[in-house]
Order: structure tokens, then C-alpha cells, then sequence
């Protein structure tokens, strides 16, 4: 066993007690809303600070309200046909492009490469892409939460990055062997690479069960509206209005609290499931090309 220097001892405990401190904020907070979620409405707006545990009676009052909210439920499937349609139509492309960007000796690969960073760097703006998706009659359609995000330069450089490590014997051999560009990518190259698939797939999924902003510029009928935006609005808007008066015909104030804990969890929820069982594919992809030898 190597014996560790000084330097590499302190920079060691800082680095653990750096991340056990993340750690400890990140769960608390996940913790404070579950908890919140959970409490009575009248002990919640009575109290102030980090909560715990269950403030009063156990509750789930909160969620069967939120749940019982059609636009809600509405936005759950408009927010799951958009994900896994731009996560595997921006994955699909992703692969080829990263492909295309680490075959040896392909014509034009300077210049694409070129191109897929300078766009990684500089982009156009908010009102150019908006004109573009309004010239291409996108406005208050899925299309339009789709197309402009589906390929993300990052995801291509990390993709490529990833291929490019394929020993090049393999793909030297099939093509002696007759196959062409798209048999080495289906038979040989995706098969080595679905650590960073994964990783890929997450990259995107996230993304697009996150956003809310595109939503919000470029949709105007709300059945269109994906989650995180009819979230955004019942916690910062005075849409749990509509949630309150539902409950027995009765609107009361000290609601409010309880259903902003709720439709955060909502939102979280998902993800926190989906997480686990791609999070070892998820350290392996990250880590390639960190480690040579």
C-alpha cells in the first residue's frame, strides 16, 4: 500500500469533509420539503426554520389535493411525451454526430468539429431562436420544447470522446471485412459504449424534465404546458387557488404552504426513482477519458 504524503492527507480530509457537507445540505433540503409535504397546514404556517419531522398529524391531504388538479395530471403526460421523445431523438443524434467526429480520417471532420464547438460557445440568442421557431410555425406546439434543445454540443464532445477510445484495430478489421460506417457503429462501437449511452439518456432526460422557461415563451395554451412550468405557477402564482377551492368548497390561506411542499415533491419524485438504477452507468460514463493507462 502506497504511503500518502502530508499534502495528499489534508487535501484527502478536506476533500471528504467538502462532500459530507454537500451531502448533508442536499439531503436536508430534499428532507425539509418531504417533511413539509407531510405536516399539518396550521402547524406549517405557524412555523418557521428547517422542519425536521411531521409538524403535528401526518398528513396527505396536500398530495390528494394536487393530484385531484387536472392540469396537473395533464402536464404529468405532456411532460413524459416530451422527454422521451426529445431524449431519444437527441440521443439518436448525438450518436452520429459523435461518430462522425471520431472516425479517422473522415473528409470535412475539422470542420465539423469546428462547428459543433463554436456552437457550444456562441449561440444566437433568445430572440433569433425565437423567430426561428416562429417562422417555422413551431409556436404552441410539443415541437417547439422538442427540436431546439434535442442535440446538445456538450453531449456530442463527451460522446466523442468516448468512441474515440474504441481501439481502431476493431473498426480497421470489419471494414476489411466488408462492413460499412453504419454496421461499425450498430455492431461494434454502441455495443462498447453503453456506460456513456446512459449517461447520455440522463443528460437529457433531466434537462427536459427540468425546463419550464422554453415552455413559457413559447406556449400560450396551457394544455400544452409541461410540469415544471404548471409547478412554477401553482408555487408562485396564485394558482393554488383553483387546488384550495376543491377542497370541500372551502379557500383557505393556510393551504398554501402545504401545497408548495407538495408539488415540489411531485417534481422530484420521478427523477429520484428513475436515479438509481442508471447511477452506476452514470460514474463509469462520466469518469471516461479522466484516466489513461
Amino acid at each position: 500500500m502506497l504511503k500518502r504524503s502530508k499534502g495528499e492527507k489534508i487535501f484527502a480530509v478536506f476533500n471528504y469533509t467538502g462532500m459530507i457537507v454537500l451531502c448533508i445540505i442536499f439531503i436536508l433540503s430534499v428532507w425539509h420539503v418531504l417533511m413539509g409535504s407531510i405536516s399539518d397546514p396550521l402547524r406549517i404556517s405557524a412555523y418557521s426554520g428547517i422542519i425536521l419531522y411531521p409538524l403535528g398529524d401526518v398528513t396527505f391531504g396536500g398530495y390528494k389535493l394536487v393530484l385531484q388538479n387536472n392540469s396537473i395530471l395533464r402536464s404529468y403526460l405532456n411532460t413524459i411525451l416530451i422527454v422521451v421523445t426529445a431524449t431519444g431523438l437527441g440521443t439518436l443524434l448525438t450518436i452520429l454526430s459523435a461518430y462522425v467526429m471520431s472516425v479517422r480520417g473522415l473528409y470535412w471532420k475539422k470542420p465539423f468539429n469546428f462547428i459543433v464547438t463554436f456552437t457550444m460557445i456562441f449561440n444566437g440568442g433568445l430572440i433569433p431562436t425565437y423567430m426561428v421557431v416562429r417562422n417555422l410555425h413551431m409556436l404552441d406546439t410539443y415541437w417547439s420544447l422538442i427540436i431546439p434543445g434535442c442535440c446538445v454540443a456538450y453531449n456530442i464532445i463527451i460522446m466523442r470522446t468516448s468512441f474515440s477510445q474504441v481501439p481502431a484495430a476493431l473498426s480497421e478489421a470489419a471494414t476489411i471485412d466488408g462492413a460499412g460506417h453504419f454496421r461499425i457503429l450498430c455492431q461494434i462501437i454502441l455495443p462498447v459504449s453503453k456506460s456513456i449511452i446512459a449517461v447520455i439518456v440522463l443528460f437529457y432526460a433531466i434537462q427536459q424534465w427540468n425546463a419550464w422557461f422554453n415552455a413559457s415563451i413559447y406556449l400560450q395554451n396551457r394544455d400544452l404546458y409541461p410540469l415544471q412550468l404548471t409547478l412554477r405557477e401553482i408555487v408562485l402564482k396564485s394558482s393554488e387557488n383553483s387546488i384550495i377551492a376543491n377542497a370541500d368548497g372551502e379557500t383557505v390561506d393556510i393551504y398554501r404552504p402545504l401545497i408548495k411542499y407538495c408539488t415540489i415533491m411531485v417534481s422530484i419524485i420521478p427523477m429520484m426513482i428513475v436515479y438509481p438504477f442508471v447511477q452506476k452507468y452514470f460514474v463509469k460514463g462520466v469518469m471516461i477519458g479522466s484516466i489513461k493507462g
